[in-house]
């Protein structure tokens, strides 16, 4: 579920947080508003339930760099150094993609975490300074499906399923190499949530310090939903070229040029023999029936021409229309009362969405 960051990644990372100009990628500067920070915890204190927040955000982050420099010299930097490598490299690019950007931003982000003196504050504004640097995680985990097909293929080969052993055992791990790559897309999902420790346990629930923890919990769940989203409209734009390269008798553009592909489903249809196999995209909804693994094209209807008529006498049933020709309708049966609500409630959505420009704005 990777190319480098497109402009779209950079047009989002800009516009993600404001920056607090004080503060410095190496992390807080001392001062603030000519009042020093004082380090949590003197000599021979107990630490405090906070200080230990924060500590388990510095150790996780060194322990997560120093694994990401496993993968990166113990096996990525082996199969570069053989005169004769053993993954081709269109492999090696699958099984790493860019693990190596990766590594290099958790081994800078520790060294400003390391140098926060255990200071919450300081912790967070390590992440709101460098949060447009997360973007690359987007290019990691669109990868990441292709990283466990690459790697399920090699240990398909003999020659290749050794050689990633020997580097395990070389490197002394007790898991494979697959644990690993996991490893960054579990990460950047877990920032805001330790983050929110600090502002679950945070003394002061008011003032510049907690709106700063805030500011950092904020921008880390932006990056974590940004990830996300991207992943799902990737894993989308994969499965909509495949309805594409399945799709017999279909004669017009692209699909892509339909938009993101929003829902696809099966329902028994009224009057036919054979169940309907429906594709709702952003701009159109496309009508097949399944043959073997293929599509056979059976009709369209733009969504701005898209009429959706629903049954008083059946909860399961909807009826789906060009609005100019009403009487050509597809009678839809779906299997539960929620399939339905889901598909119907996209439907308005969309009818409504490509009638926007008609729509009066008081009407809105």
């Amino acid at each position: 579920m990777e190319d480098p960051p497109s402009t779209e990644t950079e047009a989002w990372a800009e516009g993600l947080h404001n920056t607090n100009n004080n503060a410095s990628p190496g992390g807080w500067p001392g001062a603030r508003g000519g009042h020093p920070l004082a380090a949590f915890g003197g000599p021979g204190a107990k630490p405090s339930y906070l200080d230990r927040v924060v500590q388990e955000i510095v150790e996780s982050e060194r322990t997560y760099a120093r694994d990401l420099r496993s993968i990166v010299e113990g096996y990525l930097g082996k199969i570069i150094d053989m005169e004769e490598p053993v993954l081709r490299p269109e492999q090696v690019s699958a099984l790493f993609g860019n693990i190596e950007d990766i590594y290099e931003l958790s081994s800078t982000l520790l060294q400003n975490l390391e140098s926060c003196a255990n200071d919450p504050v300081a912790v967070a504004v390590c992440f709101v300074t460098r949060s447009q640097e997360f973007a690359i995680y987007t290019q990691y985990c669109n990868n990441y499906p292709s990283s466990v097909a690459a790697l399920t293929e090699c240990m398909r080969s003999k020659v290749q399923a050794r050689f990633l052993r020997e580097c395990q055992e070389r490197l002394r791990h007790a898991l494979p190499l697959g644990a690993y790559l996991l490893k960054p897309v579990q990460r950047i999902l877990k920032y805001h949530l330790l983050l929110q420790e600090i502002a679950r346990h945070f003394e002061h629930k008011a003032g510049d310090d907690y709106e700063l923890v805030l500011e950092a919990i904020d921008t880390m769940t932006c990056v974590a939903w940004y990830i996300n989203d991207m992943k799902r409209k990737h894993e989308h734009a994969i499965r909509q070229q495949e309805i594409q390269s399945l799709l017999l008798g279909w004669k017009g553009p692209d699909l892509t040029s339909y938009g993101e592909l929003v829902l696809e489903g099966t329902f028994r249809a009224q009057r036919v023999r054979h169940d309907r196999a429906l594709f709702l995209f952003d701009k159109a909804l496309l009508i097949t029936k399944r043959r073997g693994d293929h599509y056979v094209y059976k009709s369209h209807i733009p969504c701005s021409s898209l009429m959706l008529i629903e049954s008083t006498r059946d909860s399961l049933c909807f009826s789906l229309a060009h609005y100019k020709h009403g009487k050509q309708q597809h009678s839809l049966q779906a299997k539960s009362v929620e399939e339905k609500r889901v598909w119907t409630h996209h439907i308005k959505r969309l009818i409504l969405e490509n009638h926007h420009a008609t729509i009066p704005q008081k009407v809105r």
